[in-house]
């Protein structure tokens, strides 16, 4: 599993750069299928623009992808909310995708329990 942090309009120092692994680290613990993560850290630099810094979030699983996207008036404080809102959408995924391997088809069952009635006619 890799963490991929890119910056527009900004420099990412080391500090920033292990700010976001570690808090976004965290969502691995959640679900096991995750392939990459890839944080993206904007600022505009525009004096009028109170909440000018966003962390943008895309979590890419073996069956799909979550984004995440928050704004914040520092760059560590988006990344916790962004880190937040991440952590809830992968068990969210994680709960979806669960409850939908639990539901098979009805084709499925249908054979299963004609291949049990079958075995108990013949024993």
């Amino acid at each position: 599993m890799r963490i991929t942090v890119t910056g527009r309009n900004i420099e990412i120092t080391d500090a920033i750069r292990a700010y976001a692994e570690e808090k976004i680290g965290k969502v691995m613990t959640h679900y096991d299928q995750i392939q990459s993560i890839d944080v993206v850290l904007n600022v505009i630099k525009n004096p009028s623009v109170s909440q000018g810094h966003t962390a943008e979030v895309i979590c890419k699983f073996v069956s799909g992808s979550v984004k995440a996207e928050e704004s914040a008036e520092t760059m560590y404080a988006s990344i916790d909310l962004v880190a937040d809102k991440l952590s809830r959408l992968v068990d969210k995924f994680k709960k979806k995708q669960i409850s939908s391997s639990k539901n098979a088809s009805i084709r499925t069952e249908a054979v299963s329990e004609v291949e049990e009635e079958v075995a108990a006619v013949e024993s």
